[in-house]
């Protein structure tokens, strides 16, 4: 599978995730639009995105297997996207302090040569305690949140803020590892690479 993989995303995180799990691949981010479809379910914003993401790189770079993959964070029903700024990042940790919210992470895999794609939706709980305002503004003065759906990353500095979580971790920080890992190798295997 090795050289033949490439990742749609210029997300760090994405990129160590999959490294740590043994994956041989290259960086191709995927160039498209974010922006949600009237009335479109935060399930199916991700997963449309991914598949964009990935379809998107395919067109640009030569390959076997393209992933693509986008997180949001949803809270009673909407999705939390980056802050706009410093201000936007407080209003949205105040809304998640002491309240449970999902992390869903959307991947696609696209396979170049047959024209397969397999695509899914992952879906993490977490718990937030309650955090101060003092708290906020110590992270948000990290510049930590101004880059992360929902404003904060569970693996920095916002660790201390979750009190528990109930689903995969690799998920919350942007990709479901074991997931996406079972995805290439049955894709793999179907195609007779191993």
């Amino acid at each position: 599978m090795g050289s033949s993989i490439i990742l749609a995303s210029a997300s760090p995180r994405r990129q160590e995730l999959l490294a740590s799990a043994g994956v041989t691949f290259s960086v191709v981010p995927g160039d498209i639009d974010e922006t949600p479809y009237p009335g479109e379910e935060p399930t199916a914003h991700v997963v449309r995105l991914a598949e964009e993401k990935a379809r998107e790189a395919s067109t640009r770079a030569d390959g076997r297997f393209f992933i693509g993959a986008d997180t949001i964070v949803v809270l009673d029903g909407e999705i939390l996207g980056k802050p706009r700024d410093e201000a936007d990042a407080a209003v949205m940790l105040r809304k998640l302090s002491n309240r449970m919210h999902h992390v869903i992470t959307g991947f696609a895999i696209v396979d170049h040569e047959s024209g397969r794609t397999v695509s899914r939706a992952v879906s993490t709980e977490v718990y937030f305690r309650k955090i101060t305002d003092a708290e906020i503004a110590a992270y948000i003065a990290t510049g930590c949140p101004l880059d992360k759906a929902g404003a904060y990353a569970i693996q920095g500095g916002a660790a201390s803020m979750v009190e528990k979580i109930n689903g995969s971790y690799t998920n919350v920080v942007g990709l479901p590892l074991c997931e996406v890992v079972g995805a290439l190798r049955e894709m793999a295997a179907g195609s007779g690479e191993g």
